[in-house]
């Protein structure tokens, strides 16, 4: 749970904040939010659609596509709680992005409208055609205003702070005078060079250290034969996402708990969004095998023009052997995979692996944004001021 930042501990709420009168009114937004229940797009007429979108989003996000999102959604029980906002244009769908009434803020009751993130689930751009970026941001906030009730502010988290997406909200908050701020900012590490893979090696490594990996290397392949496998389509692929289990669920991650499969929920995630992302050719699986037997195992998701890294695991009774870094020098191999520019680790830079082996960083934050009337906006005003301890607000 994310601990409550200082600011919060002084800070209340009125005991109500009914629907707080007249709000600024925008020039009319081209297309329309509607807010539906998540279980509406789960048919596959609907999924079709939304699959159509994440080919033509501005933004790259796996985790907001159908074949991720809805089985997130399945095992959260989540019922009626999270809406998806569909973003229309003459009855098109052109944007899509999960949100919930959320009653609490950090451990306060604070509630707020917020988009709807499962605990597997690394970024939180929305998905939204290409060059409408603009009008879905108006829509949305839009919608946003129009939403009565208790809910405070928009608060957005794992938002990317750089790219077509952010500068259009930067835009539209801009000519709103909308009140907004970045609240918490990080880095997620990424691979993107023009370099080669080996070129990338020996320039982001110190020679001292490739010297290591490649003894360990020579030392692992001693024991047995060593192999690298990388495939795209789904062949093995249920054989594949079962070791994958068993491996993560033998190390640390099984002893607390916190293994994809130490949960019926989460293992279920798993196998749905690896066969879905298979099947429409966005997954890739890399692993490397001691005589025939996965020791490294790496799942990403291909969503071109980008790549996420989603999980990986590696046999710890072998880690004076370092497998998770050699599996991770053989996927350098990205920086050559067609249509991929960039990479996206969804890892910050607290990392203890990756940080030593990618240099590039991809700004991401928690963004809040004023709603409503002048009440609410009030109220708001006051409390991200104090969030931000003195620092300037906006984007």
């Amino acid at each position: 749970m994310a601990s409550q930042p200082d600011f919060l501990r002084d800070f209340s709420l009125p005991e109500a904040t009914p629907d707080d009168g007249p709000r600024p009114h925008w020039a009319a937004p081209q297309g329309e939010i509607r807010a539906v229940d998540w279980t509406t797009m789960d048919h596959h007429d609907a999924v079709m659609a939304w699959d159509a979108l994440a080919v033509w989003a501005s933004e790259p996000n796996p985790f907001f596509e159908s074949w991720y999102l809805l089985p997130a959604l399945r095992g959260q029980g989540a019922g009626g709680q999270v809406k998806l906002l569909r973003f229309e244009i003459a009855g098109e769908l052109a944007g899509l992005m999960p949100v919930v009434e959320a009653s609490r803020y950090y451990t306060r009751p604070i509630p707020h409208l917020a988009n709807w993130l499962h605990p597997n689930c690394f970024v939180g751009a929305p998905l939204v055609a290409r060059g409408l970026e603009k009008p879905f941001w108006r829509a949305m906030l839009d919608w946003a205003d129009r939403q009565g009730g208790l809910g405070l502010f928009l608060h957005l988290a794992e938002l990317p702070l750089s790219g077509a997406l952010y500068e259009a909200l930067h835009a539209v908050v801009g000519e709103q005078d909308r009140l907004a701020a970045v609240v918490a900012r990080g880095n997620h590490v990424i691979l993107q060079s023009d370099l080669a893979p080996e070129a990338y090696y020996e320039a982001t490594v110190s020679a001292k250290k490739r010297k290591e990996y490649r003894r360990q290397a020579n030392r692992l392949a001693e024991t047995g034969a060593l192999a690298f496998t990388r495939q795209r389509g789904d062949e093995d692929l249920a054989q594949w996402i079962e070791a994958f289990l068993t491996l993560e669920a033998s190390g640390w991650k099984g002893k607390a708990g916190s293994a994809l499969a130490s949960h019926e929920a989460t293992a279920m995630l798993w196998r749905e969004a690896l066969r879905g992302a298979a099947k429409r050719g966005r997954l890739e699986r890399l692993a490397m095998t001691l005589d025939g037997r996965p020791v490294a195992m790496l799942a990403s998701f291909i969503t071109p023009p980008a790549g996420f890294m989603f999980k990986t695991t590696f046999d710890e009774s072998l880690a004076a052997y370092s497998p998770g870094v050699l599996l991770q020098r053989e996927n350098l191999a990205m920086l050559e995979a067609e249509g991929i520019n960039w990479v996206d680790s969804c890892a910050g830079e607290d990392h203890p692996m990756i940080t030593h082996l990618w240099r590039e960083r991809r700004p991401v934050g928690k963004v809040s944004l004023a709603i409503g009337g002048g009440l609410r906006r009030a109220i708001f005003g006051k409390m991200v001021a104090r969030e931000m301890g003195g620092e300037p607000c906006g984007l």
